[in-house]
């Protein structure tokens, strides 16, 4: 009996003790935890990632965990392009544009529509028309079919996307030639009428630099003259380490907000590999040679270093101006599937983004949220 009483007082105490570790560790993982990005900057504004199809669908598990824990807000990269969701003039396909305005709903994830016009990624129907007349037809009905089914279902849309050229003016385009000089205002009246109880933005790369940002004032002036409802500008935030020009994009933000719109920032992303232009224009590309892709066994801690400080210092001043912006989006939930490994050379290994390969937070990471403490 003393045998067998001494024994199970020593399974009783090796259960306490197993217990008490437990909890240990249950209490260090919860002091550990990571932060959310949504939370530290949930008073601020909306904090969002671009999604792509196999997440979208659920079949990157690292995204699925990810993706609900960090973030608010959601675009998709490239499903509700015209190409995807529109491939023939009488065919629509809405499967992967619904799963996503379901997954938003299941996951208190707002969603970001993008883009109902935009000249590049069109269907080769549309750019195969010759006439004016079926390019209208196709624009109406393309805005009035996506807007109308989504409204409601997303937050916002992209309405029109990269309009204008580096100079301020209107781009050359299929809608420029064959619809006019008018062919923007006619989309936002086009989506308003489809989508009332949708925000409705303009969207563009380079805007904060001060000629085509005096251009994006000009054309949404026109749409405001018009008698037409437009929402927010979206300034893309594609920068280069050690180039980010904060002047510009402050001055940006408060002449946006004058008009009377939302600011957001909506495809961010910054650079690490050497370029010899700037912009986002996808038909822009560069030979490829070693010099370009100087990190494909890792980053440097110097390179994540600079990285971390121009994160730090963007977001400190998105916080600066936090009551005129709605929302900071990444293009991109990690640095593997940011569309910079591919372009402007394809096959580089690039790390733009505040979560590496492998979902973990990088010290850019760590140097955002740490912004909320100082506070």
């Amino acid at each position: 009996m003393k045998y067998r009483s001494s024994k199970t007082m020593l399974f009783t105490l090796a259960c306490v003790m197993l217990s008490a570790c437990g909890s240990a560790q249950n209490n260090t993982a919860k002091k550990t935890a990571l932060p959310a990005l949504k939370d530290v900057f949930n008073n601020d504004f909306l904090i969002g990632t671009a999604l792509n199809a196999r997440q979208i669908e659920g079949k990157d598990p690292g995204a699925a965990a990810l993706v609900p824990q960090q973030f608010n807000a959601a675009t998709p990269e490239n499903i509700m392009k015209a190409e995807v969701i529109h491939p023939a003039w009488d065919q629509y396909n809405f499967e992967l544009a619904d799963k996503l305005v379901a997954y938003g709903k299941k996951n208190n994830i707002q969603i970001n529509a993008h883009t109902l016009i935009w000249h590049s990624q069109l269907p080769g129907f549309v750019r195969s028309m010759k006439d004016a007349d079926s390019v209208k037809q196709y624009f109406t009905n393309h805005i009035k079919t996506l807007a109308g089914r989504y409204d409601g279902k997303v937050l916002s849309w992209d309405v029109v996307n990269e309009a204008l050229n580096e100079d301020g003016t209107m781009r050359k385009s299929i809608f420029l030639d064959k619809l006019g000089n008018n062919f923007v205002v006619e989309a936002f009246r086009l989506a308003a009428e489809a989508a009332p109880h949708t925000e409705l933005y303009y969207n563009d790369y380079n805007i904060e630099q001060p000629k085509k940002r005096a251009g994006t004032v000009t054309l949404v002036k026109k749409i405001q003259a018009a008698g037409v409802r437009i929402d927010g500008i979206g300034i893309q935030g594609h920068w280069h380490l050690g180039k980010i020009p904060f002047n510009d994009i402050e001055a940006s933000i408060n002449e946006f907000a004058a008009l009377g719109v939302k600011v957001m920032f909506t495809e961010l992303d910054i650079e690490v590999l050497p370029r010899d232009f700037s912009g986002a224009d996808v038909n822009q590309r560069m030979e490829n040679n070693a010099t370009l892709n100087p990190y494909v066994k890792g980053l440097p801690d110097s390179v994540q270093q600079q990285l971390a400080d121009d994160y730090g210092k963007l977001f400190a001043l998105f916080l600066k101006y936090k009551d005129k912006i709605g929302r900071v989006t990444f293009w991109g939930v990690n640095d593997g599937q940011s569309w910079l490994n591919g372009w402007p050379v394809r096959g580089r290994t690039n790390y733009p983004l505040l979560f590496d390969r492998a979902f973990q937070p990088k010290p850019a990471f760590f140097r955002v949220v740490g912004l909320k403490k100082d506070q």
